[in-house]
């Protein structure tokens, strides 16, 4: 499939997920149990996409001459963009009644005493959105090269993870809205505007890829952020859960694992040999299309 071809499909895929995020609550249960179960999965599937694809891509594309501290930077920036994004615009929290109908326990138990709005809640959601769509054209635009041994799907992971993890925060937003009196009407929109965020985020790195030299390490230094950003949030999802939860703890472990055993298993579809053609990189065409 062509690449644009296959980011249109996954940004209007993830898209539908935002949307069905909001109707989340009329169709399943919501529990404080199956969330949290849910959050770890994603939030080890997020790990293991961050440490064994988009790594390795950004590493192939940096090429054995480029400057692998630089590469660091953009993994420790990308990580902290995120933190601070969390830290000051305080959006990402899947806040759910659990089975006894304590609809604050989640917050108390990680310790946060401070009430969330949705307005902050959509600018961080929304920066956090753009981010996502950057890391998914940089993925896809790192390993549409390389054919896999059964159906190409290059970037699934990245796919995956954002896919999975935007219902969730469609669902923040549609109940911190709810809690603030707005109509159904008037959240859908919201959330619609909100899940354009992941293809403007695609469409900007593709500007600044265009904008690049031939030669340039934006993509690898993008895959890097991208990553940063990754493991921010995983971390910011697994160590609260396993950690500071008592109760599930086998359960939520074993869901980060069958996280990160999905992480490594979606390798089998987005292409074999992205990470070891020993560290030549062909030059990219900035056109979109394939060599």
């Amino acid at each position: 499939m062509n690449p644009l071809t296959l980011l249109i499909v996954y940004c209007l895929l993830i898209l539908l997920a935002s949307l069905a995020g909001g109707w989340i609550p009329l169709w399943v249960r919501l529990t404080h149990s199956r969330m949290e179960l849910a959050s770890s999965f994603v939030a080890g599937l997020m790990l293991g996409v961050a440490l064994f694809h988009m790594l390795p891509h950004a590493v192939v594309e940096l090429g054995p001459k480029g400057d692998f501290d630089q590469l660091m930077y953009c993994l420790l920036a990308g990580f902290f963009v995120m933190f601070f994004i969390e830290r000051f615009f305080c959006f990402h929290h899947h806040e759910f009644p659990d089975e006894t109908g304590d609809e604050q326990h989640h917050h108390h138990a990680h310790g946060h005493d401070h009430q969330l709005t949705w307005s902050g809640a959509a600018i961080g959601l929304s920066i956090h959105s753009v981010i996502a769509g950057i890391a998914l054209a940089a993925s896809l635009a790192a390993e549409e090269e390389h054919a896999g041994p059964l159906v190409s799907l290059p970037a699934l992971g990245t796919f995956l993870v954002i896919f999975l993890h935007k219902p969730f925060d469609s669902l923040t937003l549609g109940t911190l809205m709810a809690k603030g009196g707005w109509t159904p009407k008037a959240r859908h929109l919201v959330n619609a505007l909100f899940a354009l965020a992941i293809p403007l985020g695609a469409v900007l790195f593709h500007i600044g890829l265009e904008q690049g030299n031939e030669g340039s390490p934006l993509l690898a230094w993008a895959l890097a952020f991208s990553a940063g950003t990754f493991l921010c949030i995983a971390m910011s999802d697994i160590l609260p859960e396993l950690q500071f939860h008592q109760h599930d703890r086998i359960k939520l472990s074993c869901a980060v694992l069958l996280g990160v055993a999905l992480a490594l298993a979606v390798g089998l579809f987005e292409g074999e040999g992205a990470h070891s053609h020993g560290g030549e990189k062909k030059p990219h065409d900035h056109s979109g299309h394939k060599h």
